[in-house]
């Protein structure tokens, strides 16, 4: 069993479909899952039309049906029938969306962001699996909700282990090529959640390692695993090699090739993890594994954009002790504050956050009750694993360091 993830900029328009049907014909599809994210920027406009929803009905419309001419035209690319079965169960999706939008009466943002974002997936792989059917490749369309089962932590939900993998044994037929979403799952009410942006390659290990796969590849358009973002730095080096560990650490610190949360259930069955291009899918990629030494040894480069900066200290002139910090980390999770980087001296204390639920106003008035509060908004933390003097220039040249950290392997760096 072999489990393929294609992300969204794989199947961005009808040549991107053709171009996964080559792929897969060129890697081998027999005894195969492949786990697909919504087509292109879906995502992105859907959060157009959730953002409508609560801000502003008179568009809300216009932008649902923006989602649904872009993926009618990449329909009408691949279908030469317009009475093919497809069109209708697109458009059933469609009016299960807009049904939903016009009956809904919970004004939680979360939930209503989870009932509606998974449609993206869900329609990408209606389109694929019946085009894969038309052309020969005969596969099973599954709706996942059907086997990952999560709590009710709506936009970040945890996975229900046992009764996941309870579905997954009984429900899956291992013997042929099996088409499904990535990002979403469902809790016990079978509502709709999702596992976080990015979710889709956490779906990918989810299943491999409920099916004891042989692998996970990850399809990209990029060679593999990068020391960098090309988007933000020059001259990214291929990773031909990475461990387990290693990759961990790039994703805590949220290198965006790989979601955080896949390597773990992958690593405890030692189940290889490929980064491949989907552009060159016959190159060797990246290959993470156990014992695998990171090859070549370079710097790797992070930025996470758009965080807070947040210092503290006692009104008092106090130190900042254990009980002072455990409220603090109390309040950080209450907020539904993702922390990426700490420091404290004696009467300081300093957080990096992201900001992912809007909660900072509610945080900041909570803190300044207790302590004399400072923050900066739009700061850029950047972390180097493997860092050298040269590496640490250069992300610091022409900024101003708010925030800088060393450890043995691992420099931080907040700017503005």
């Amino acid at each position: 069993m072999q489990v393929f993830k294609f992300g969204g900029a794989s199947v961005k328009d009808a040549n991107g479909v053709k171009n996964l049907v080559s792929v897969i014909k060129k890697v081998g599809y027999e005894n195969t899952l492949i786990v697909v994210s919504a087509m292109g920027k879906t995502t992105n406009a859907l959060e157009v039309v959730i953002k409508n929803y609560f801000e502003n009905k008179t568009e809300l419309q216009s932008s649902l049906q923006d989602v649904k001419k872009y993926h009618n035209e990449i329909l009408l690319e691949l279908f030469d029938n317009e009475n093919h079965l497809v069109f209708k169960k697109v458009a059933a999706l469609f009016n299960e969306l807009n049904s939903f939008l016009n009956t809904n009466k919970s004004p939680d943002y979360n939930f209503v962001y989870d009932q509606t974002i998974g449609f993206g997936e869900l329609v990408s792989t209606t389109i694929i699996s019946e085009y894969l059917n038309t052309i020969g490749l005969k596969n099973n369309w599954l709706d996942v909700r059907h086997f990952i089962k999560t709590d009710s932590y709506f936009r970040r939900a945890n996975i229900n282990w046992e009764d996941t993998q309870s579905l997954i044994t009984k429900n899956f037929n291992t013997s042929t090529l099996n088409i499904t979403q990535g990002f979403i799952g469902s809790d016990t009410n079978n509502f709709t959640t999702t596992l976080g942006r990015e979710g889709s390659d956490y779906t990918a290990a989810i299943f491999a390692y409920c099916l004891n796969a042989n692998s996970v590849t990850i399809w990209k358009d990029v060679p593999g695993v990068l020391n960098a973002d090309p988007r933000y730095f020059e001259n990214a080096k291929l990773l031909n090699k990475i461990s387990y560990t290693e990759a961990i650490e790039l994703a805590f610190y949220g290198a965006s090739v790989i979601h955080p949360k896949t390597l773990q259930p992958i690593q405890g069955k030692e189940i290889p993890l490929y980064v491949k291009s989907f552009l060159n899918p016959e190159a060797s990629g990246t290959r993470i594994g156990k014992n695998v030494a990171l090859e070549p040894m370079t710097p790797c480069f992070i930025v996470k954009k758009n965080q807070v900066l947040i210092s503290l200290s006692s009104l008092d002139f106090s130190y900042i002790v254990e009980e002072n910090i455990s409220e603090i980390f109390n309040l950080l999770h209450h907020y539904k504050m993702k922390v990426d980087v700490i420091q404290n001296s004696a009467i300081s204390f300093s957080v990096c956050v992201d900001n992912i639920y809007n909660n900072l106003e509610k945080l900041l008035h909570h803190l300044k009750a207790k302590f004399k509060v400072s923050y900066n908004e739009n700061v850029s933390l950047y972390t180097i694993r493997h860092y050298n003097e040269s590496a640490i220039n250069q992300i610091e040249a022409g900024k101003t360091v708010l925030l800088k950290q060393l450890t043995q392997e691992t420099v931080q760096v907040v700017t503005k």
